[in-house]
């Protein structure tokens, strides 16, 4: 299977999703932010938790690592999951505390949950549908754990893997080609959670 990189940039829940990873049937995951690791993986994870802004300046600190990123993912395409805030850096930019760009691998902007129905909380936290749409690969409809703020708006539609409900329709994956990211938790979201990282742990494209 060779070695799966886990990106460690300050700003994930780093031993979850490992664990997971590994229950889920990963035998070499590597916690790295070392380019040349990067380079040499045969899949990434790249998780993250916090705001789109002190997670986009944690990653392009780490010297080399986003163009390592993107020499792998976009020239090798090999199979990319984001996570969380992982998923929302692929967009093109993200507004919390201001513009801040992102990795720009799936147009689109990151901005604020704005309910219609004063009565729905923000964050969206906790269990939820996830539906996913019949092109969508790795991600299946069932049930997932979310804990956000912000949400992907993608330019383009197709883009959008699966969704959920919290006061409006929300991506809850989106993805293209090689790359794929879920706004929910799989490493907190049981036998379902589990099952997608199975899925990519075995994905062939």
């Amino acid at each position: 299977m060779g070695t799966l990189a886990l990106i460690d940039y300050g700003a994930g829940n780093l031993h979850s999703v490992a664990n997971a990873l590994k229950a889920a049937g990963a035998a070499d995951v590597a916690i790295t932010a070392d380019p040349a690791t990067v380079r040499g993986a045969e899949r990434i994870v790249l998780p993250g938790v916090g705001s789109f802004r002190a997670c986009s300046e944690g990653l392009r600190a780490c010297a080399g690592l986003e163009a390592a990123l993107a020499e792998r993912v976009l020239g090798a395409g090999v199979p990319f999951l984001g996570i969380c805030v992982g998923m929302q850096l692929l967009a093109t930019r993200g507004v919390e505390h201001g513009i801040t760009p992102g990795l720009g691998w799936i147009p689109g902007e990151v901005r604020l949950i704005e309910p219609a129905d004063s009565t729905i909380k923000v964050p969206h936290m906790g269990w939820n549908d996830v539906r996913a749409r019949s092109h969508a690969p790795l991600v299946a409809s069932g049930e997932a754990y979310f804990l956000h703020s912000y949400h992907f708006v993608a330019d383009d539609p197709a883009h959008v893997l699966a969704t959920t409900s919290h006061g409006a329709e929300l991506a809850a994956a989106v993805g293209r080609g090689n790359i794929v990211g879920t706004q929910f938790h799989p490493e907190k979201s049981q036998a379902f959670g589990l099952a997608l990282l199975s899925r990519f742990l075995e994905w062939r494209l």
